[in-house]
């Protein structure tokens, strides 16, 4: 017997709806046992189907959000504190957090890679507005360490 997709490869599998030849290469393990590709119909999560409506819709959330947190935490550097570089750290967690968490609102909780880039997009314009527009922060090394608590945080949340 011969694959039905692959005819140069010999097999003794058949699918066990159609009963149609397949080789080990073609097989899909399902929780009924062993089918070919077409029978197993396989699709991804809808949770994981992100179209471009929802991709526009992130975007839009991120940016908002991410002007709304970065104007904030500009407001939080004006006000002289003690021990401000640490405060930061807590600022910038804070901040990943709720661009992660509106971005995934905006998007009814879909998940993927792409929405993931989109929330650490967010996270870094959060970052630019009070450090490197309005102050002179930059990005030294403990800026770059809050940035990347930012963009973590904001990033953990969609993934």
């Amino acid at each position: 017997m011969r694959c039905a997709r692959h005819p140069d490869v010999e097999t003794n599998l058949t699918c066990g709806k159609c009963d149609k030849p397949i080789c080990p290469k073609c097989l899909v393990q399902t929780p009924v046992g062993v089918r070919c590709p077409e029978c197993a119909n396989l699709k991804s999560l809808p949770t994981y189907q992100v179209s471009i409506g929802y991709y526009l819709r992130a975007i839009g959330a991120g940016i908002g959000i991410a002007l709304a947190c970065g104007f904030v935490w500009l407001g939080i550097y004006l006000i002289p504190l003690p021990f401000i570089f640490f405060f930061r750290l807590f600022i910038a967690a804070g901040a990943g957090y709720a661009i992660g968490e509106v971005v995934s609102l905006a998007v009814n909780r879909k998940r993927g890679t792409g929405l993931a880039i989109v929330s650490g997009l967010s996270a870094a314009l959060c970052y630019a507005i009070p450090n490197v527009f309005f102050t002179s922060v930059g990005l030294s090394l403990w800026g770059l360490l809050v940035l990347a608590v930012t963009i973590f945080m904001a990033v953990i949340r969609i993934r």
